[in-house]
């Protein structure tokens, strides 16, 4: 029963969204995530705590402040994948223009395939979606969603450009069949992870576990690694997806060595686009979680 309402809830929101003019359905949505925001105390505690460690130069008043804009920033996102029914390879260019899209272009005449580097980084979920409106379908990798109905309504909205999903708990084998024909696969790297599937690196000057997953995948196969990430360009009132020259991998033959080094460099991509955006990357996501062994836990909640 829990899981119908789920999906009937997640159904109605959407279809209601969906109705609205994008600007209302923006704004809509923008409220209903800060009401959601209001409810749910830990998400609160761990975005402030992050933001203390990312800038303990910045003012409590100056981390709040940046929250709300991340906050407003979730619910477009919201507002905006309600919408996806809508857009076409004809009026994307109104929601999202292209920046660096040389790099991206470079890359895919590699032949080897392409693999976007990307995280939870303004309007994640639109950046694929009007890379494949725009042309460019790929395959991305996804976390299936435990309500298995909403999971097929989520997926239905994303793939309606032409993308398609990759679990990721069946990735490896996919992603070298896609790399191997020169497709494009986009992975969000920047969450948490377990001791036995990543590495310590810094973010933030602070060791983070991060998957070593895109890093393998990347010496084993030679794909490009383009950076790319979507952000809300205040002045022009549009997305910006932007593309990065290719992050050039180090190879000196050790190859857990190159893994830890590869992973570091993809994490400062990352660390990157947080500090220029701070009000557009997910600091509600406990990111320090898992520690070194012997380290006490980060977070005293």
């Amino acid at each position: 029963m829990v899981e119908w309402l789920e999906y009937a809830a997640a159904w109605l929101v959407l279809k209601s969204l969906g109705l609205l003019p994008r600007p209302l359905a923006r704004t809509v949505g923008a409220w209903m995530v800060t009401l959601a925001y209001c409810f749910r105390p830990p998400l609160r505690r761990a975005a402030l705590f992050n933001l203390r460690l990312a800038f303990p130069e910045w003012t409590d008043a100056e981390r709040r402040r940046s929250i709300r804009r991340l906050v407003r920033h979730l619910g477009w996102m919201g507002g905006e994948f309600s919408q996806f029914p809508k857009y076409t390879r004809e009026n994307i260019k109104q929601v999202v223009v292209l920046d660096g899209f040389e790099n991206f272009a470079a890359a895919r005449r590699r032949g080897k395939g392409v693999l976007f580097l990307t995280g939870h980084m303004g309007a994640w979920e639109l950046a694929p979606f009007a890379h494949a409106l725009y042309g460019h379908p790929l395959h991305f990798l996804v976390r299936p969603i435990d309500n298995a109905r909403v999971d097929v309504l989520v997926n239905r909205y994303r793939c309606l450009s032409g993308n398609r999903p990759v679990d990721k708990n069946q990735s490896a084998r996919a992603m070298l069949s896609i790399l191997g024909t020169g497709g494009t696969v986009g992975i969000l790297m920047d969450q948490n992870t377990t001791r036995e599937e990543g590495v310590f690196v810094d973010f933030f000057g602070i060791p983070a576990c991060t998957s070593t997953g895109l890093a393998r995948i990347a010496l084993h196969t030679d794909a490009a690694v383009v950076p790319g990430y979507i952000c809300w360009d205040a002045t022009l009132r549009k997305y910006r997806l932007r593309f990065g020259p290719a992050v050039q991998l180090v190879r000196t033959g050790d190859w857990e060595a190159d893994v830890r080094e590869n992973t570091a460099r993809f994490t400062r991509v990352i660390e990157n686009y947080a500090r220029c955006y701070p009000d557009q990357w997910l600091w509600v996501h406990r990111r320090w979680h898992t520690r070194p062994p012997g380290e006490k836990p980060l977070y005293p909640f």
